[in-house]
């Protein structure tokens, strides 16, 4: 039976951020909704305001690949088993909620060390923005508009 976008989403909010508390699995929502939400660029041709075609499009999130690198990726959202905090954070970014933190970024990393770099994605479409317990957050540059 298919998963729906909800529990695709919860699975999704566990996978990427679920060991940084409330905030940064509201950090994580907000730029995935961000995304949903784009007027322009990539992410509003592309996923056209869809949230399972954000979550699902080729080469954006770790969580939905199977394999990564050639190897079997256990972090991924068909391994996730969410609890009621992840669904209460789905709900709330699907029904409009954001983190202000994130402000109206579109990306996010955990570069697995203190220090975030200026530029992600690395072809300078995102500025470092904030960076929120283990993830760095990027914000739009004038060449994203352009993807």
């Amino acid at each position: 039976m298919p998963l729906t976008t909800r529990e695709l989403f919860a699975r999704m909010i566990q996978c990427e951020a679920g060991g940084e508390g409330d905030n940064g699995m509201r950090a994580v929502a907000s730029v995935i909704m961000n995304r949903v939400n784009a007027a322009y660029g990539e992410y509003m041709r592309v996923n056209q305001g869809s949230l399972r075609n954000v979550m699902t499009q080729p080469g954006q999130f770790t969580c939905f690949q199977e394999t990564v690198s050639g190897q079997y990726n256990p972090q991924n959202v068909y391994n996730m088993r969410p609890t009621a905090v992840h669904y209460s954070i789905a709900d709330w970014a699907i029904g409009g909620g954001t983190l202000g933190a994130v402000g109206n970024c579109l990306w996010y990393f955990n570069p697995f060390n203190p220090n975030c770099p200026t530029n992600f994605p690395y072809n300078g479409t995102g500025l470092l923005y904030v960076h929120i317990g283990d993830h760095c957050f990027y914000t739009p540059t004038a060449l994203y508009a352009n993807t």
